[in-house]
């Protein structure tokens, strides 16, 4: 090989490298960007949703709706949670499992979210931590973290219904993970607060 065909291929590494990291960090950034504009219109969409007492489309193409919103007081957390958790849904927000209890239901109402988005605070939140769920009628359920797991996906019984009101987060696992996906799961279980009726 010439020493002109290595300083050619030399000098294209380093005009494509950085271009590649360049395209990289903006399509990283693309995707916190879409998710924090998606959540403003939410926002949106859940005022309306409480003062019409009806679903209302964040935007007119949307195959998802808000049905909750997510908090936790500790550490400043508010999230309006979407009807389903298909891969579309998910992108936007947490999203509430189809089959699951309804926010303000008995049951294990079940939300899932995206580990480097929405639900990187889960890693946050700890045993006897307050999360709270308002329904779309403006009520607040109370309840309180009494279980922090990492389980493997095929361990779906904590998906089960056996009329407990129990509120169920699921994300990935590991939440430092290069790659998405992957068959562990982190998941926060909370129980109804009966020291809380009164909020309800």
């Amino acid at each position: 090989m010439s020493v002109q065909l290595k300083k050619i291929i030399v000098i294209g590494l380093l005009v494509v490298l950085p271009l590649c990291g360049v395209w990289q960090t903006g399509l990283a950034a693309w995707i916190h960007a879409k998710a924090i504009l998606a959540q403003f219109l939410l926002e949106t969409a859940w005022s309306e949703t409480l003062r019409n007492q009806k679903e209302v489309k964040p935007w007119p193409w949307a195959d998802t709706w808000p049905v909750s919103r997510l908090s936790v007081p500790r550490l400043g957390i508010d999230r309006i949670v979407l009807a389903g958790a298909s891969g579309s849904s998910l992108a936007f927000g947490p999203g509430h499992l189809f089959g699951t209890a309804l926010p303000g239901e008995n049951g294990n109402v079940v939300i899932a979210g995206h580990r480097d988005t929405h639900f990187g605070f889960l890693q946050e939140l700890k045993k006897g931590d307050e999360v709270h769920l308002q329904t779309n009628n403006g009520k607040n359920i109370p309840y309180r973290i009494s279980e922090i797991r990492v389980i493997h996906e095929n361990e779906t019984h904590y998906l089960s219904q056996d009329g407990e009101k129990i509120l169920t987060l699921i994300t990935c696992y590991p939440f430092n993970a290069i790659t998405a996906g992957g068959p562990m799961r982190y998941i926060v279980i909370a129980r109804f607060d009966t020291t809380r009726k009164k909020m309800i």
